[in-house]
């Protein structure tokens, strides 16, 4: 027999649209979803939870999703959102789009009837963007990143092994200057922090449609890495610490983060004047409305000329949470000492060495004078009271042995001042901001805290920022799952030992809650050679970093980091 083989074709095309198309449908209320189901997880990807911040939506605050007919596919990741150049190059390459706030669901494939189950909502994933370029260690630093870095496909796949089964949810959100731009005329317009708006947004799109998915509304964790983890800390103190129902809990890991000291937002103007004056918005009556119809690769090129966080400029970022007055309506440390942050259970923790990648931007600095002219001048703007920058440079010496990486003696001082720079770095941005916030959270509710100590091997970085993101995402060669069963063990009991499992390398391992001790609160410390974990004390630096944070506090507000 003869066979007309374009009919042949015609019915294999419609073979493989059908099988194409054989994902599980779920329906909104501004739309329907096809997911793809794949072993024992579906996903969700690429869904639209707001409008496009186009056009006349540039730089404002979010808003809700356009409706639309039909059933859209969400099988691929939607785009990203528009990613700075952080090397200084000035590079007018134009990478991300506009066009990007849309938000992922992985879930288990199979959930018992009449069953909700807990979300672990991730403020940010981390992009590929290595520093150094070779290591492990990834940063967004509120100016690159987006929710492709890792699906959570191995957390919610560990969470059906444990049999504690969780629903992972990532949004993208606006960064840099699209997301956190500032200057008096944001401040009064009413535009800052839309970065954090756009998470908050996220939220609560969990709390409208997660249902829809399986997941239980008033059980949800928001988790964050790096920028995405002091994201957490500003949701634990924005609206006056009332989370409105948004979270239960927060576990502030991995890429370590705190709520951190926080300029005012009109201390930023410099560099929306910069924008406006690489666009040709200068002296334009609207100078917003300008920035929102130039082209967008021209918008893109003149933020790329703004410095990112490789450079010099480090931790003390263009483009971070900010005090606008209305997000973020005063200094969090101030927040914090007011007592008015969310009453929720948290887990909060950094790597050892976490000012390392930070410090790669400062090599120029080779003697005692340029370490107090850059701390003076790159942080405090030449504000710093000499007597308590003479304090910070004896409770931060030249010695390499007392430098970070900690612990590994005169080895990776590549310059005589990068290990003191390093911990500096480090403490100021990173491990103050976290004990100030634990010493006074953990008389109020449930913390714990933990330290990341492996790779010290690593040249020049060590347990660099970032290092950690393998442990509790489940991911890498042979992954031993201690961090990923701690983060679900918290989604399902706020417990992040809890239930114990003999699958579990965690279990039987005595981590206290921070508050067990006044004296020496428990850290579970994750130390080589992998999976070693042990108990250790949250007392290391301690004078340093009491004048660490001493100083943070009376800055509260200005510009500094």
């Amino acid at each position: 027999m003869i066979f007309d083989l374009s009919f042949v074709s015609f019915f294999a095309l419609i073979g493989l649209a059908v099988a194409a198309n054989t994902g599980p449908i779920v329906t909104l209320t501004y739309g329907s979803f096809q997911g793809n189901a794949t072993g024992d997880l579906v996903q969700f990807l690429g869904m639209p939870f707001a409008a496009p911040p186009v056009g006349r939506l540039r730089f404002a605050n979010p808003q809700p999703p356009v409706p639309f007919a039909g059933i859209r596919q969400a099988t691929q990741f939607g785009a990203e959102c528009f990613q700075m150049d952080i090397s200084g190059d000035n590079s007018t390459a134009i990478v991300g789009s506009e066009d990007c706030l849309f938000i992922n669901v992985v879930k288990p494939a199979n959930i018992p009837s009449g069953k909700k189950l807990p979300i672990l909502f991730v403020s940010s994933s981390p992009m590929a963007h290595k520093i150094p370029p070779d290591s492990e260690a990834e940063e967004s630093g509120f100016e690159v990143g987006s929710s492709t870095g890792n699906p959570g496909n191995t957390v919610v796949q560990r969470s059906i092994a444990l049999g504690e089964p969780v629903i992972f949810v990532s949004p993208n959100y606006r960064v840099n200057a699209m997301g956190f731009i500032g200057g008096q005329q944001i401040k009064d317009a009413g535009l800052g922090n839309n970065g954090l708006r756009d998470q908050r947004f996220a939220m609560e799109w969990v709390q409208q449609h997660i249902s829809a998915f399986g997941g239980d509304p008033t059980k949800v964790i928001i988790w964050g890495e790096s920028a995405g983890a002091i994201s957490v800390g500003m949701h634990l103190v924005t609206n006056n610490g009332n989370p409105a129902g948004l979270f239960r809990g927060a576990f502030m890991a991995s890429e370590s983060g705190s709520p951190q000291v926080s300029p005012d937002i009109t201390l930023q103007q410099k560099f929306f004047d910069s924008i406006v004056n690489n666009t040709g918005c200068t002296g334009a009556r609207d100078p917003i409305q300008c920035l929102r119809t130039v082209p967008f690769a021209t918008l893109g090129a003149a933020i790329n000329r703004v410095p990112g966080f490789l450079t010099e400029t480090s931790i003390q970022l263009a483009f971070q949470p900010s005090v606008d007055g209305q997000f973020l309506t005063r200094d969090p440390q101030i927040s914090i000492q007011k007592g008015l942050y969310a009453r929720v259970p948290f887990v909060t923790g950094d790597c050892d060495d976490e000012g390392t990648v930070f410090a790669l931007a400062s090599t120029s600095v080779t003697t005692n004078a340029g370490f107090l002219d850059y701390v003076q001048s790159n942080f405090f703007k030449g504000n710093l009271p000499q007597a308590e920058l003479n304090a910070l440079a004896a409770a931060y010496p030249s010695d390499p042995t007392q430098g970070s990486p900690f612990n590994t003696g005169t080895a990776n001082a590549i310059t005589p001042e990068f290990k003191r720079i390093a911990a500096l770095l480090g403490d100021l941005g990173f491990q103050s901001p976290r004990r100030f916030f634990l010493r006074t959270a953990s008389k109020t509710q449930p913390t714990w805290a933990f330290l990341f100590q492996r790779g010290k091997s690593t040249a020049v970085t060590g347990s660099s920022h970032g290092s950690d993101v393998p442990e509790f995402f489940g991911t890498g060669i042979s992954p031993d799952f201690i961090g990923t069963d701690a983060l679900i063990n918290f989604a399902n009991t706020l417990n992040p030992t809890k239930p114990s499992n003999p699958l579990s390398l965690l279990s039987g391992i005595p981590w206290n809650e921070y508050s067990s001790s006044l004296t020496n609160p428990p850290m579970l410390a994750f130390v080589d050679p992998a999976p070693a974990i042990e108990i250790t004390t949250d007392t290391f630096r301690q004078e340093a970093m009491a004048l660490v944070a001493n100083i943070s506090v009376q800055f509260a507000g200005k510009d500094v980091i």
